[in-house]
């Protein structure tokens, strides 16, 4: 029988829980290094490309050959700006877990599928291994009722708060999420707390999420619609 959640319903502008862990379970993020580049392929998939000013770069003779090269191939990079949007993520050891909304109804799966083939390339190449990294078929949850939507943010946040599990190398403090968006502690633009905080008080908003995220532990029965081991 196959495991909840691989067989995967796509709808237009629908939030889903995407998650995905290592082949056997193995660490796919060994040091902060490894985090860094695979958040920097999440920015690359995720802030809207200005093809015009990359060309305009590109043209100019003052641009060095190194930031040409990287011009060119983030010009060949496909981009989601228009179709994903990311609300929430947490990075642990061995897996991953993202918040998304799609706007149509295969975005997902060419989003996922950018995503792991470049991470594997780079973590291959790092590390002199060969084959896949994570399990070849990710998992994607539709989220189908607002407890569902308010629970989910909560739940990938208190991973990176409550880790239990083998740490990263070189990384201090909690594992990589986007839990100081949600704190008013740090903005990135292709990272979308807004829709999700709207929900909780005008008059302290981060301390109202907070105190919901230390409550989020004990939501385990909803958990269970959400997550397959």
């Amino acid at each position: 029988m196959p495991a909840r959640h691989r067989i995967k319903q796509y709808l237009e502008n629908s939030y889903y829980h995407i998650y995905n862990r290592g082949v056997e379970k193995r660490l796919i993020f060994l040091d902060e290094q490894d985090c860094s580049v695979f958040l920097s392929y999440l920015k690359d998939y995720l802030m809207p490309k200005n093809e015009v000013e990359l060309l305009q770069k590109l043209s100019d003779p003052q641009t060095s050959y190194k930031e040409r090269d990287k011009i060119l191939k983030l010009l060949r990079l496909n981009n989601f700006a228009d179709e994903i949007t990311l609300l929430a993520y947490c990075l642990m050891p061995n897996h991953f877990h993202l918040f998304i909304k799609q706007k149509s109804a295969q975005s997902i799966d060419g989003f996922m599928r950018s995503l792991a083939t470049r991470y594997t390339m780079y973590f291959n190449k790092k590390y002199k291994r060969v084959g896949n990294l994570c399990q070849d078929i990710y998992k994607a949850v539709l989220i189908n009722t607002e407890e569902q939507f308010l629970y989910l943010s909560g739940y990938i946040h208190q991973q990176a708060l409550a880790s239990q599990g083998p740490t990263l190398q070189g990384y201090s403090g909690n594992q990589p999420s986007s839990y100081p968006e949600y704190l008013g502690e740090r903005k990135t633009p292709w990272v979308h707390p807004e829709e999700i905080l709207a929900f909780y008080s005008k008059t302290n908003l981060q301390l109202s999420y907070q105190a919901f995220v230390e409550k989020t532990k004990d939501f385990s029965p909803l958990q269970l619609t959400l997550i397959d081991d």
